[in-house]
């Protein structure tokens, strides 16, 4: 077991999450279950899953089977496109609730801003909320316009924006919003799946620190105090991503890096749902 230290963030309502994480998109049954167990033995305690991923029992199963305290596990999960709106969300909690086997989940997620229901999800999220079966709530895929538009009409500041961002997706805009508003930014995909680890420049940086291209991307991501989840089912890249708390980055470093953008998805752009 790795007994590095843990980043956390203090959320605007106090609650402490975890900011690396680790993701389990396109993980199913077994491998799912394996992953959080070689996850939690590694020392991470942020889980990132979805109704939409179909694992929600078994990262239940595994968070049950770790044998770590639940409150020491920090569970986040999201909301379904097609569970959207105010009375089938609080059924769809309810669900992943039970699929999680747990009495409380610590964050949830409106998945996608879909334009006729995220309003009425939104306010059902608020009273899961201060119902307090979730200790906070948020969404993902929120660009401005969204983040805008939800202003008009929430009550509650959302806790965390999930949203796809890399040194070659760097949406500045996007992260200066959301420091300015207390709104935890937190980095899916940031890994882009492999497909620019081997970016000369990025490479150079690992070298010099010794460390991979992928650890030198994550370390990037927590010193802009952005949150990430990579998502990882090999025990040995669940490790590495992990081990990114004993080096820090020269402002040099912080320079090329900031200046990757691409503008470059792996995922389709959430603009496209506007």
């Amino acid at each position: 077991m790795m007994h590095r230290p843990q980043l956390y963030t203090t959320l605007n309502n106090g609650v402490k999450m975890p900011l690396l994480g680790i993701g389990v998109y396109d993980m199913y049954r077994q491998e799912a279950e394996q992953a959080v167990l070689w996850a939690l033995e590694t020392g991470y305690r942020l889980i990132d899953t979805a109704a939409m991923y179909q694992n929600e029992a078994e990262i239940g199963q595994a968070v049950q089977q770790s044998g770590i305290a639940r409150q020491d596990i920090f569970i986040t999960t999201k909301v379904h496109d097609n569970d959207q709106g105010y009375d089938k969300t609080l059924k769809a909690f309810d669900t992943s609730l039970k699929k999680l086997n747990c009495d409380y989940i610590d964050l949830y997620l409106v998945h996608w801003p879909l334009r006729a229901t995220r309003k009425d999800t939104w306010q059902a999220l608020e009273r899961l909320y201060t119902e307090g079966v979730v200790r906070a709530i948020g969404v993902a895929n929120y660009l401005l316009p969204f983040l805008n538009e939800l202003e008009t009409y929430a009550n509650l500041v959302p806790a965390v924006n999930q949203v796809e961002f890399s040194p070659f997706l760097y949406l500045k805009d996007l992260h200066d919003y959301c420091q300015k508003n207390n709104i935890q930014l937190q980095a899916y995909t940031p890994l882009m799946r492999g497909q620019k680890l081997d970016d000369p420049r990025l490479v150079a940086i690992a070298q010099k620190h010794g460390k991979t291209s992928a650890q030198i991307v994550l370390r990037w991501a927590l010193e802009h105090g952005v949150s990430t989840i990579p998502k990882s089912a090999n025990w040995h890249r669940i490790r590495e991503n992990f081990d990114v708390f004993d080096f820090n980055l020269s402002p040099e470093d912080k320079v090329v890096l900031d200046n990757l953008n691409q503008n470059f998805r792996m995922v389709e752009d959430p603009m496209d749902w506007w």
